[in-house]
């Protein structure tokens, strides 16, 4: 007999470790642990809907003749760790041996592999590239683009192929799906499934002090009410997704996004059914060629690329701080008060939702952390906290490479970084903001555009050679020398009171 490690985001029947069991023979584990609930604070929702998505993973097991061990978090006995669970699951079955599958965090692997017993990790066939097929793109590359591990995954699939073609002529619609938010949106947003109950107020007593709202819950739990919702999605919503994926609104905090991401690294949807559904209404003529492609890259393209780059990279990569930025992350990001709307609505809708779309992490609270030089290591802990969808493997790479730039360039050509302009192309926060996006200087313009400048400025000898960010500094240096004394003087002023825990 064996034990047959099933951790919380795993929730597949498809799981290379179930796969290779004996469902006549071998014991399924399974546990709500301390350790994977607190090594960050996470989100009340996050936490709850793990649970609720483990017990009703655990009972499909049953009923499908396995046998599980399942520790809940207030059970006596419970370890309250992954490694000592499986230690006395071991004793109490006599088991010596764990087949498992390859987690999606470093320091569980590392941990499973120190364990006196003899734990075979198989790889997570969930994901379409195995770490030895994206090692094998990556090597001798320059320069490891998403756009060019993409275009191998659709050719790979097929998805959105015609023959050796991509669909309609290109590879990627991009350029299309760059507009405003229209005044209305018809969409209702998610469906919302009733909660577990009794999961809720456990992880009320245990974790009612963590930053987040708890209630309403109304996350999908099982892979049934996920496929229900991305039907919904794909039906009502998908048409619209690419041409407003980018934009963001004072008044709704989900527009046209699926919000499966949650279901997705939880292991309730797969994600090569969830895009071939996606062609299918491409196919179907129910959704453009530009929102169909701008979804399908954002999983076999960005989700599959990342958690390449996450393993090729290594268990040091979190930690990576190319740029050297030390500020510590303001308390408006755990919810004190800010006078910068973009920022209030974007921490708001993560404190009550566990939710905010890629924009919205990516130019307005990661722009910030970068243009005000917070270190990557608190802006890394935050997001892997607050967000329901972060486990490590796609949070790390998306936030140290691609939002903070702190691996050097491995993920992104240049740094992510914006004035209030582009925010206020994409959205109407500005106008309902205390600073003033066209002003750009003096107490009321607004902080970004005096710290994108500053940033410009203190990292000139790094990006300045940049082919893609030289119009930027020929902006920069046609500016009279007393406006650019002054945009230097107003960052230093507002970063001074940013750190003196003044009202910003």
């Amino acid at each position: 007999m064996k034990l047959v490690l099933v951790l919380g985001d795993q929730l597949s029947l498809a799981l290379s470790a179930l796969q290779q069991a004996d469902r006549a023979r071998d014991v399924v584990v399974m546990a709500e642990v301390a350790d994977e609930a607190s090594y960050v604070p996470h989100h009340p929702k996050r936490i709850a809907f793990t649970f609720t998505a483990m017990r009703k993973f655990a009972g499909k097991l049953q009923a499908q003749g396995w046998k599980v061990a399942y520790t809940r978090l207030d059970d006596p006995q419970n370890t309250g760790s992954i490694s000592g669970e499986l230690m006395r699951r071991g004793s109490e079955y006599g088991a010596g041996a764990v087949i498992s599958t390859q987690s999606g965090e470093w320091r569980l692997i590392l941990a499973l592999g120190e364990l006196p017993l003899e734990v075979e990790q198989l790889r997570d066939t969930r994901f379409i590239a195995s770490h030895q097929e994206f090692e094998n793109w990556a090597k001798g590359r320059k320069e490891l683009r998403m756009e060019w591990f993409y275009r191998d995954m659709r050719r790979k699939t097929g998805l959105l192929m015609d023959g050796d073609k991509p669909a309609e002529g290109k590879w990627n619609f991009d350029h299309d799906n760059r507009k405003k938010a229209p005044q209305s949106i018809d969409y209702e947003g998610p469906l919302q499934f009733a909660p577990d109950e009794e999961v809720l107020s456990l992880v009320e007593d245990r974790f009612g002090k963590n930053f987040g709202s708890l209630r309403p819950f109304w996350y999908a739990t099982d892979a049934e009410q996920a496929q229900e919702q991305l039907r919904h999605w794909i039906r009502h919503a998908l048409p619209f997704f690419g041409d407003y994926q980018d934009a963001m609104l004072n008044d709704n905090k989900f527009l046209y996004h699926s919000l499966i991401s949650v279901s997705l690294n939880a292991g309730l949807l797969d994600p090569l059914d969830v895009c071939k559904q996606v062609e299918d209404a491409y196919r179907s003529g129910d959704v453009p060629i530009n929102a169909a492609e701008g979804f399908i890259r954002q999983i076999i393209g960005w989700r599959e690329y990342m958690r390449g780059i996450y393993f090729l990279e290594g268990p040091d990569y979190v930690s990576r701080n190319v740029l050297q930025h030390t500020r510590k992350l303001p308390g408006f990001f755990w919810g004190a008060d800010t006078k910068m709307n973009c920022v209030s609505k974007t921490v708001a809708q993560t404190q009550s939702d566990a939710y905010a779309h890629h924009i919205q992490r990516l130019m307005v609270t990661g722009n910030f952390a970068l243009l005000a030089g917070i270190d990557p290591a608190y802006v890394h802990e935050w997001y892997l906290a607050v967000y329901a969808d972060a486990y490590e493997w796609v949070e790390a790479p998306n936030v140290i490479g691609m939002s903070q730039w702190a691996d050097g360039g491995i993920v992104g050509s240049k740094p992510y970084v914006s004035s209030g302009a582009y925010i206020d192309r994409m959205s109407d926060y500005c106008k309902n903001c205390r600073y003033k996006v066209k002003q750009k200087t003096g107490e009321e313009a607004c902080p970004f555009n005096v710290l994108y400048w500053d940033f410009l400025d203190r990292h000139r000898d790094r990006f300045a050679p940049n082919p893609r960010m030289s119009n930027m500094y020929r902006t920069w240096d046609r500016m009279d020398e007393a406006k650019r004394t002054t945009v230097l003087s107003d960052a230093k002023s507002w970063l001074n009171k940013l750190d003196a825990g003044d009202a910003v």
